[in-house]
């Protein structure tokens, strides 16, 4: 049965209400809030910034702010497969921005757009993962693939299409 839209807000909103029991409702815990909506959502919507806000008592700007300072933190989807290329120095000499292209190319992405149009990739450059010898080194949902070269990533996302939602 598909969900209205009314009966989607009223089930965004027990799942935020259920975090914030977790959690309490104190501003302290409004790292560990966004971390976890985060989680539950793959960004940070912004209706519910503002929830979080009243129901932390704190202002909206406070919270925005918290969720646009730390990397960690999107404001936009992402995709069910966060890619992350490292472009520190030594992968970058060892030839990530090859494999970042490669990555680009297979999923189709263009024209600068970071996620997939079906949500299911987000690829991301970050500036050091901390695996130099490994380089260059490409992280998957945190996962850590070392010495990747672009046809292993290729393999590497035939592998993650197939599985698509099945996981």
């Amino acid at each position: 049965m598909l969900q209205t839209e009314p009966q989607r807000q009223l089930d965004i909103l027990q799942r935020l209400d259920a975090i914030m029991h977790r959690l309490g409702q104190q501003p302290s815990t409004l790292i560990p809030m966004l971390q976890e909506i985060q989680e539950e959502y793959r960004y940070l919507p912004e209706d519910l910034l503002t929830y979080v806000a009243t129901a932390l008592n704190i202002s909206p700007a406070t919270v925005y702010g918290v969720a646009t300072f730390y990397a960690q933190f999107s404001l936009e989807p992402k995709g069910k497969y966060v890619i992350q290329v490292c472009d520190g120095t030594a992968c970058h000499v060892r030839g990530s921005m090859p494999v970042y292209e490669a990555i680009c190319k297979k999923v189709r992405l263009i024209d600068g757009r970071a996620t997939t149009d079906d949500g299911l990739f987000t690829v991301e450059t970050v500036s050091c993962v901390g695996a130099c010898a490994a380089a260059p080194v490409v992280t998957i949902n945190g996962e850590v693939y070392g010495k990747v070269t672009p046809d292993a990533i290729v393999v590497i996302i035939d592998t993650l299409e197939k599985r698509g939602d099945n996981e």
